[in-house]
């Protein structure tokens, strides 16, 4: 056979091969049964490349991590630990006056957390409708804004507002950061007025009622020889002392024991060495000796029972009208205000003198 032939002869037999081929898929499509249960999957593959980034979003809003970070107040220093020792040391930390915020009349003032509700309120003390069912003592969160921006102005005081005293119409007391101090520190009421030139002592807690150093600063809340309420002067304490009570009874530096400082007084009166200046708390205490002595010779003072915590308490009788001021003058200064003529010594000694006279029978009893 010539070349070409056998080239001719291969290409055929390649045709038919192909042919071949494709019969024999039509015969298997056609012999194929239904389509099985789908097998397991595969292993994955790799990982392709990272595409591209995308573009960048808007800018958030900036803060310091000291700011928003826990560990700026809550870290291994003392700076919590030692002003809760402090508190847990002073009067506002300790005694169980705290159990009377049960009462709607006194929460805002004895419980730490109804306080926090009343300046919220923008209430008077005795003003709330109901009492705290869970009072607590006077804590950092009380006087400070602690958790609530969870920055440093947590450290920010409650309120700094100027106080419309409760039992003064139209009178403000303006002290700074004292107004703090002042929201609770005022008297809840007026010596009463006399009736037919007596007046009624209604209780063994008859008085202006604790803590009226705000009154004693602005020379208010005393009582005169004939009964009526007596006015002074305020003292350079609240004129010229920034920040009034929060200079003197927390200083520089802090302390939250709210004990006054005799280096306070110091910035003013150079050279003292105990709060006895000029010798005014010396003059106010022989004058409230005196003045207790007089009262208890005339019935007006008592020893309190043990169960009521002993103590001089007031005796529950309708007194003539100077006498009872002299009373109330008595328990204003040494039951109440407690600084021994500090807080305002020229008003002080003024109200144990109209005792005096009162009692001596120099008013209208």
């Amino acid at each position: 056979m010539r070349r070409g032939d056998r080239t001719f002869s291969v290409d055929l037999r390649r045709v038919g091969l192909a042919l071949m081929a494709v019969l024999l898929m039509v015969v298997l499509a056609a012999c194929s049964g239904e389509t099985g249960e789908q097998g397991e999957q595969g292993p994955q593959g790799e990982q392709g490349p990272q595409g591209e980034q995308g573009p960048a979003g808007a800018a958030g809003e900036s803060a310091a991590m000291a700011d928003l970070s826990c560990v700026g107040c809550h870290d291994d220093s003392t700076l919590i630990t030692g002003k809760e020792a402090s508190v847990g040391m002073s009067l506002h930390g300790t005694g169980e006056s705290f159990v009377r915020g049960t009462s709607a009349s006194c929460a805002g003032c004895h419980s730490g957390g109804a306080f926090t509700a009343m300046v919220a309120a923008g209430a008077d003390p005795g003003s709330l409708e109901a009492g705290d069912p869970d009072p607590t003592r006077q804590d950092c969160r009380t006087c400070h804004l602690i958790h609530t921006t969870y920055t440093g102005e947590d450290w920010a005081l409650t309120t700094t507002d100027p106080v419309d005293l409760y039992a003064f119409e139209g009178v403000t007391f303006d002290g700074g950061e004292g107004n703090l101090c002042a929201t609770c520190h005022q008297p809840r009421r007026q010596i009463d007025e006399a009736v037919d030139g007596m007046i009624e002592i209604t209780s063994t807690h008859w008085g202006p009622h604790h803590g009226p150093q705000s009154a004693m600063l602005l020379g208010l809340a005393g009582a005169g020889v004939d009964g009526s309420p007596l006015d002074g002067s305020p003292t350079s304490h609240y004129s010229q002392v920034e920040d009034t009570c929060v200079t003197c009874h927390a200083g520089d530096p802090l302390s939250h024991t709210f004990e006054a400082k005799i280096e306070s007084c110091q910035a003013c009166h150079s050279g003292a060495e105990d709060f006895d200046i000029n010798g005014v708390q010396t003059a106010v205490q022989e004058g409230l000796d005196e003045l207790e002595a007089a009262l208890l010779a005339k019935g007006w003072l008592e020893e309190g029972a043990p169960e009521d915590g002993g103590g001089l308490h007031p005796a529950v009788e309708t007194v003539p009208a100077g006498e009872a001021a002299a009373l109330w003058n008595w328990i204003y200064i040494a039951h109440e205000d407690k600084s021994l003529g500090v807080h305002n010594p020229a008003y002080t000694l003024a109200l144990i003198q109209e005792g005096l006279d009162a009692l001596s029978g120099g008013g209208d009893s």
